[in-house]
């Protein structure tokens, strides 16, 4: 076991873990936006977008959390930091990103702002950010505008489209906005903007400290106290946080404090009288209309802003610094360079060294920006469905309907946490399989965290009591794939080998909540107990004809192949749970032995019964579902698409040291073979040791695992040059159809976004290249390796490329993921497509989206643009196999 790193941040992690200290209690936990989720939403259709609108988000206070740009709050948001902004031209003050709904982007929601996250350190004493904003005013109305217009078959508008000169000239504002830990309770932020044009421009920058609203929802009217103690500085009591004070500084000339309160403006809004004078939007109005008197003369409130403005000449910067601290400071700033210094020289001694010391520059660069963002996506998740149905003693009732509608049958559920988002912007609420991957990369910096995020939503205040996990806010009865067994199981790996630590007591404690989980898959989703599943569309959206997540017409039943593929996973990390705890604990030797038996279920269902002959269709090699009509007839559904790799993912080695160390389990083992052999007879590998003695347990038989490889090796299938495609290529030329109800249902390859109507999101999975798939397809090459070894290769490209071992393809496939992102042999990143602008330019060639997947033929970023929530997997796959992807 390599010696721990001991840098200045991992003893902050570790003090952290101790409980010797509290790092992590502030943090980037603000969200991204607030408007148009489910948890702000009390209308009687369930219409989220529509009910808080982005136009109301100035003026509006929020009920469950707060957002706002490069936000930073502690754990129980009770006070929030921000930057607002504003450039003389734009019509509002720029206090949040701005997107579109669902119903206006052509391809759905969508966030149309340029932002990166740069740097972070795991207990955020360092972070980094990078707001671009343009000089001329935002074109709001054009956004909206002309995305309504395009069809789905047309591409997205985006800011560079709606501003072709500015950027092209640089006519804008590159804002770098910086937090620094002088300790746990004190907080430091500098705000850098940088001139990018050609010519001088005026800039204002507000930094915003506010009390999120807690009083306006309940018969308490206890608030915090803001008030001015000098020009600049702003002493604060809160009854939780205590004394605080809050100092802003400009570089050029004063800055003025502005005062108002975290309340809702209710006379433009709903033409109601508001309860004081004071109100969320009076920083607005004071700054872009002019309207002093909105804000409070007496200079106290709930919210406050410094406003500090300065023209900025060509090239030239304009910073602002805040302190905010829980002691008072007469000279605030005096070690505040320092500060930033000393947090820097840190961060870069952490990574340097958590990153493998082979890796290229450009490697770490993608890496460490990919950690950004996960790191950066931590937030403040506020949600009680029993209080959101019931609605608020201080508020009018909600309509009726809602009790009937989203989420009732979930009472039970109350998040009050520090959650991993997949996309502050786009999916500001946590996705029960998003989660289990952020795990992993999240395991590498600071694995107590990604541990706890796994607890979490086993929580009994998360899961529901028969079982499920919640799925999102929007529907938390869906069904996610269950994946939250293989991210315990990695995590639990990946943190040994980072830390050294065994940590069985969370594996255990896992356990046991895995195995209500699994229970409830076993009895909701394997309706006549034949041990083949529905879970329904399983996250992958628009993968099939018909809407996998509605039922079926006349009885009708589908048998998935990703469905069972999925639960004969489940059954195998449960396994290795399982036997890993057995070694210690005797007693989990049986709960592994009915693991092992559940597992030779579902293979012989998928393979020789369901459906008649199984889901395996031995003329065409590959996993297919099956419609089962209601008079038992079946009718496989020839889709060649990730449904029908699924199956392979189910893979575990059983290593002989461990099987002598395990009595009980290896006798019960041997007894199921020698007495059972029809349930095992095309499941050849557990009787045949392969490499160092090793057992297998797959769902495929090696004909069957080579048949389907063939088909992945093709790039005139799924093999493209960054990745596997989600759906095969060969489905451009002949499309699937389905002759229904008397219709035709049809499905063919689309690369990119959808140009279909979508059962269940704004994303496409009929061919574009998604990250956790791909990874989850990498680690289970790896495993087959581990059995077969150089006894098993296969042509990479089918037909005509070398033999390759299945280490070697999986190494392959991982260069090819990175690749997305890393520069070629001609400088230029397959994410920015053929966008040249962000291909060159010195500003943006090196700060990456990481998006939610992919084109499938030429790599080019598409769907959400932060969602580092599975793609930062990445940093993942750098770690493994960086250094030989040459440049």
């Amino acid at each position: 076991m390599a010696e721990r790193p001991k840098t200045v941040e991992h003893q902050r992690l570790a003090d952290s873990k101790a409980r010797k200290a509290d790092w992590k209690n502030w943090g980037p936990y603000v969200a991204d936006r607030a408007w148009g989720t489910v948890r702000e939403d009390y209308s009687a259709g369930g219409t989220a977008w529509e009910y808080f609108p982005h136009d109301h988000a100035r003026s509006r206070a929020y009920r469950w959390n707060e957002d706002g740009l490069a936000g930073f709050c502690n754990r129980f948001q009770n006070i929030c930091l921000a930057v607002a902004l504003w450039n003389e031209q734009d019509p509002i003050l720029k206090e949040r990103f701005f997107g579109l709904t669902n119903s206006q982007g052509n391809h759905g929601e969508d966030v149309k702002e340029y932002y990166f996250h740069l740097d972070a350190a795991p207990t955020h004493s360092y972070m980094k950010m990078l707001y671009k904003y343009p000089q001329v005013a935002y074109p709001y109305a054009a956004l909206v505008e002309e995305n309504n217009r395009r069809g789905p078959a047309d591409p997205e508008f985006e800011l560079v489209h709606a501003l072709p000169q500015a950027f092209e000239e640089h006519r804008y504002f590159d804002v770098f906005i910086e937090y620094a830990k002088a300790g746990e309770e004190d907080i430091l932020c500098r705000i850098s903007a940088v001139n990018r044009g050609p010519d001088a421009a005026p800039l204002h920058i507000l930094p915003h400290i506010w009390a999120r609203n807690t009083w306006s929802w309940r018969d308490n009217p206890e608030r915090a106290e803001f008030v001015a103690t000098q020009s600049t500085a702003v002493w604060i009591d809160h009854r939780h946080l205590g004394q605080r004070w809050w100092h802003v500084k400009s570089q050029r000339g004063d800055c003025q404090l502005l005062f108002t309160e975290n309340e809702t403006n209710s006379e433009p809004l709903f033409g109601v009288s508001n309860d004081g004078a004071y109100v969320k939007d009076a920083f607005h109005e004071a700054v872009v209309n002019v309207q002093k008197g909105r804000t409070n003369p007496d200079s106290k409130g709930s919210k406050v802003a410094g406003h500090c403005h300065a023209v900025i000449e060509p090239g030239e910067s304009f910073t602002v610094q805040v302190r905010f601290t829980n002691q008072e400071n007469t000279k605030p700033f005096a070690d505040f360079d320092r500060v930033f210094e000393r947090r820097i020289r840190e961060t870069d001694a952490f990574y340097a060294a958590v990153q493998r010391q082979d890796l290229t520059d450009d490697e770490r660069l993608v890496q460490r920006q990919a950690l950004a963002g996960l790191l950066w996506s931590k937030q403040f998740y506020h949600y009680s469905v029993e209080l959101w149905l019931k609605g608020d003693s201080a508020q009018p009732e909600p309509p009726p309907e809602r009790r009937h509608r989203r989420n009732q049958d979930w009472n039970h559920l109350y998040n009050l946490d520090v959650v991993s988002m997949p996309d502050k912007w786009e999916y500001p609420w946590y996705a029960a399989w998003d989660l289990a991957f952020h795990c992993l990369p999240l395991a590498m910096v600071d694995p107590e965290w990604a541990k706890r995020q796994i607890v979490l939503l086993l929580r009994e205040w998360y899961t529901h009591p028969n079982g499920q996990i919640p799925a999102y806010e929007w529907n938390l009865g869906d069904v996610n794939p269950p994946v939250h067994a293989w991210a315990a199981w990695r995590v639990y790996k990946i943190s040994r080998n980072v830390t050294g630590e065994t940590d069985t007591s969370f594996l255990e404690q896992v356990f046991h909540k895995l195995l209500l989980n699994f229970t409830w898959w076993v009895n909701r989703k394997d309706s006549r107990g034949k041990n083949v599943f529905q879970g329904g569309f399983l996250g992958l959206d628009n993968i099939g004809v018909f809407d996998r997540n509605q039922p079926l017409d006349g009885g009708e039943l589908l048998e998935q192949a990703d469905g069972t593929g999925w639960m004969g996973m489940y059954c195998l990390n449960m396994l290795a749970i399982a036997l890993e705890l057995a070694r210690t604990k005797p007693a989990y030797e049986p709960i592994a032995t009915k693991f092992f038996e559940h597992f030779i279920y579902i293979s012989q269902a998928i393979n020789r019964h369901c459906a008649g002959t199984g889901l395996w269709d031995d003329q065409d090699g590959f996993y297919y579902d099956a419609l089962q009509a209601a008079d038992g007839s079946t009718q496989r559904l020839a889709i060649r698409s990730f449904v029908g790799l699924i199956p392979l993912f189910a893979v575990e080695t059983l290593d002989p040291a461990l099987l002598e160390q395990l009595p009980s389990f290896r006798r019960r083992m041997e007894w199921f073979l020698r007495y059972r052999p029809d349930w095992v007879a095309n499941m050849a590998s557990i009787t045949e040791p392969g490499e160092g003695g090793l057992r297998l347990l797959a769902i495929p038989d090696r004909n069957k695992l080579e048949r389907v490889l063939t088909r992945v090796c093709d790039p005139a299938q799924f093999l493209s040059d960054f990745g596997i495609r989600s759906l095969s290529r060969e489905h451009a030329e002949h499309p699937f159809t389905l002759d229904r109800n008397g219709g035709t249902l049809s499905l063919g390859y689309e690369p990119a976004e959808s140009t279909t109507n979508l059962f269940g999101g704004n994303s496409n999975w009929r061919g574009p290249i998604w990250f956790p798939l791909n990874y989850l397809l990498i680690e289970t090459l790896q495993k087959y390796h581990h059995y077969y070894g150089d006894s098993l290769k296969v042509k990479l490209p089918s037909g005509t490329g070398l033999l390759l071992n299945l280490d070697e393809v999986a190494t392959e496939f991982a260069r090819r993921l990175i690749g997305i992102f890393t520069r070629n042999e001609y400088g230029q990143r397959a994410l920015f497509g053929g966008n040249q602008f962000f291909q060159r330019d010195e500003h943006w060639r090196d700060h990456l989206p990481f998006h939610e997947y992919f084109h499938g033929d030429n790599g080019a970023g598409l769907g959400a643009s932060h969602q580092t929530g599975w793609t930062a997997l990445v940093a993942k796959l750098i770690q493994r196999c960086g250094g030989s992807v040459k440049q």
